[in-house]
């Protein structure tokens, strides 16, 4: 008997191992919507506004390569937590990655943070954190677990990121760039792909790779050649040296 639940445990373990690296389908949420505003500062924009928006550009990423994907949400519409459990929990071989943006009293807090509940969620959420991390000046506040409905109710592995907080400046001003929106949709499909298929495979479009880069000095034109004077010859008698000829001829 005991043998019998062992060899259970292991095949169930197994399975949802090997979900959490076969999955074809994703479930992209976009957090609150509707009469949900969510985190609403003056710094950013209102966190239902953001959300959406870098889930469907996280979507159209992940349907370029490849994958089939569900959106919760692709309005401004309320949609309920067990509503979106049940549309995780209803579609097979997938993951669940849910998108919000954070919010704290202390102004100065700012930073990425990933959260799972489930352990064989556990990789793609570390997977996410490094990726979105190796954004230029992000600052990485970890990866948890917690007990969000969303990630705690779901039957296959689901993830919640925080991509931000809209309470910080820096970071709400940031959170108005669609540029800067496209860079962290694409930091999380390329977790997501390297997840599936291993690293190497992820192919950044041309546009986030810009968005993405320094700053750098543009080299500036050396200055044309100076004209070079034709020196003077100094006519017999003089120059440096020598005396200047007399005027008696002596």
């Amino acid at each position: 008997m005991q043998r019998h639940l062992f060899f259970a445990r292991f095949v169930s373990v197994m399975r949802f191992v090997y979900q959490s690296r076969s999955f074809t389908t994703i479930v992209v949420d976009a957090g609150h919507g509707g009469r949900d505003s969510g985190a609403y500062r003056r710094y950013g924009p209102p966190e239902k506004t953001v959300t959406l928006d870098v889930a469907t550009r996280l979507s159209r990423k992940l349907r370029e390569s490849q994958f089939n994907v569900v959106m919760t949400r692709t309005n401004d519409v309320f949609i309920s937590l067990d509503t979106r459990v049940d549309i995780e929990n209803s579609t097979p071989n997938s993951v669940f990655v849910s998108i919000h943006f954070n919010d704290s009293r202390r102004r100065g807090v700012k930073g990425f943070e990933t959260y799972y509940r489930s352990p064989y969620a556990a990789e793609l959420a570390q997977n996410i954190q490094n990726r979105l991390c190796s954004i230029k000046g992000a600052v990485n506040r970890g990866v948890h677990t917690a007990d969000y409905r969303v990630v705690r109710k779901a039957i296959y592995p689901a993830v919640l990121v925080e991509c931000g907080y809209l309470s910080n400046r820096s970071e709400g001003h940031e959170a108005r760039n669609g540029d800067y929106r496209e860079l962290l949709a694409d930091r999380i499909a390329q977790a997501i792909v390297e997840q599936r298929h291993g690293p190497g495979v992820y192919r950044t479009s041309a546009t986030t790779t810009v968005s993405n880069q320094e700053s750098q000095p543009q080299p500036q034109a050396p200055p044309p050649p100076r004209r070079q004077r034709k020196p003077v010859l100094a006519p017999p008698g003089e120059g440096p040296g020598l005396a200047p000829p007399t005027l008696s001829g002596h």
